[in-house]
C-alpha cells in the first residue's frame, strides 16, 4: 500500500506566505511587518513547521530548479536568507543560506531582472546583500535601496527610506568591524575589545 507522501511546501507558497497579495500589487495591501521583522517563538515555530523541510533541502544544496525562473529564485532566497533565520536562530546554521542566497542576488542584478519585479520583491531580493558581512556587497545594497527610494511614488517613500536607513547602518558596521559583531555568539567567535564595547550599546539587527 502506498503512503502519501508528506505535502512539501511550493515557492508559490513561500510567496503567499511571505508577501500575500504584494506580488500583484507592487505592495501588500495588509501590513506584514510583523511578519516581516517581527520574529519570536510562535512566528519561529511556524515558519519551521511548514517550511522547515525546505529550509533544509536549500541548504543541503538542493531546490537549484528554482534557480531558473525569477520567481521561483526570488522564493528561493527568502528561504535561504529568512527562513533560515527562523528555523535556526541563534545558531550558526542560522547564517548556512547566506552565501548561496547572495550568489542568486548578484546572479540576478547582472541580467537585470530585478527591475521585473514589484518593489516589495526588489526589496527582500537585495536582503542578503545587507545581511553580508562583505563591504563590496554591503555598497551594492545601499546603492539598490537608494535607486528604489528615488524611484518610488509618494506613498511609498516612507517605507523605502526607512528601508535605506537600515541598509546604510548595516553597511556602517560591516565598514568599521568587517563583520557584525552581535553574530559572534552564535558563530563561535571571540569579540574584539572594539566589539564588545559596541555590543553594550550598539544596534543590533535581527541576527
Amino acid at each position: 500500500m502506498n503512503h502519501p507522501t508528506p505535502h512539501t511546501a511550493t515557492a508559490q507558497d513561500v510567496l503567499s506566505f511571505w508577501f500575500g497579495d504584494g506580488l500583484q500589487h507592487d505592495w501588500p495591501s495588509t501590513d506584514h511587518n510583523a511578519l516581516w521583522f517581527g520574529g519570536g517563538t510562535v512566528q519561529d515555530e511556524h515558519i519551521r513547521q511548514r517550511f522547515g523541510p525546505l529550509v533544509d533541502e536549500a541548504l543541503s544544496g538542493g531546490l537549484s530548479n528554482w534557480e531558473a525562473e525569477l520567481d521561483t529564485r526570488l522564493a528561493l532566497t527568502i528561504v535561504l536568507d529568512q527562513f533560515t533565520r527562523n528555523v535556526h536562530r541563534g545558531q550558526a546554521r542560522a547564517f548556512a543560506g547566506d552565501p548561496r542566497a547572495q550568489q542568486l542576488v548578484m546572479q540576478t542584478l547582472a541580467t537585470q531582472e530585478d527591475t521585473q519585479l514589484p518593489r516589495v520583491g526588489r526589496v527582500f531580493l537585495y536582503m542578503p546583500l545587507m545581511h553580508a558581512e562583505n563591504l563590496a556587497l554591503q555598497d551594492v545594497c545601499v546603492a539598490r535601496f537608494t535607486h528604489l527610494l528615488n524611484t518610488a511614488p509618494p506613498e511609498r517613500r516612507d517605507t523605502l527610506a526607512g528601508n535605506l536607513r537600515f541598509a546604510q547602518q548595516h553597511r556602517d558596521i560591516v565598514a568599521q568591524y568587517g563583520r557584525f559583531p552581535y553574530r559572534n555568539a552564535a558563530l563561535g567567535r571571540t569579540n574584539t575589545p572594539e566589539e564588545t564595547e559596541f555590543l553594550k550599546n550598539g544596534p543590533r539587527f535581527g541576527q
